[in-house]
């Protein structure tokens, strides 16, 4: 599967969004932060799929599970 995230500048000026969307990934974090489900998130934006989503969260994991290895 194709990275779940796109970085292109002309789109909110290089901000991570779910490719092929205008939807910022710190948007998804903003709403568990918030303590809203998922769910929540999936219906606010629905050109985002959920199958994105869990591989943007398990990118986080990994990603912080490997600065905690190298700590």
């Amino acid at each position: 599967m194709a990275d779940p995230i796109q970085r292109d500048p002309e789109i909110l000026g290089g901000t991570p969004t779910f490719r092929g969307t205008r939807v910022p990934v710190r948007t998804l974090f903003q709403y568990l932060e918030a303590g809203d489900p998922l769910t929540l998130f999936l219906e606010d934006f629905p050109s985002v799929e959920k199958s994105e989503v869990l591989e943007v969260l398990e990118l986080a994991s990994k990603r912080l599970l490997d600065d905690e290895a190298a700590a």
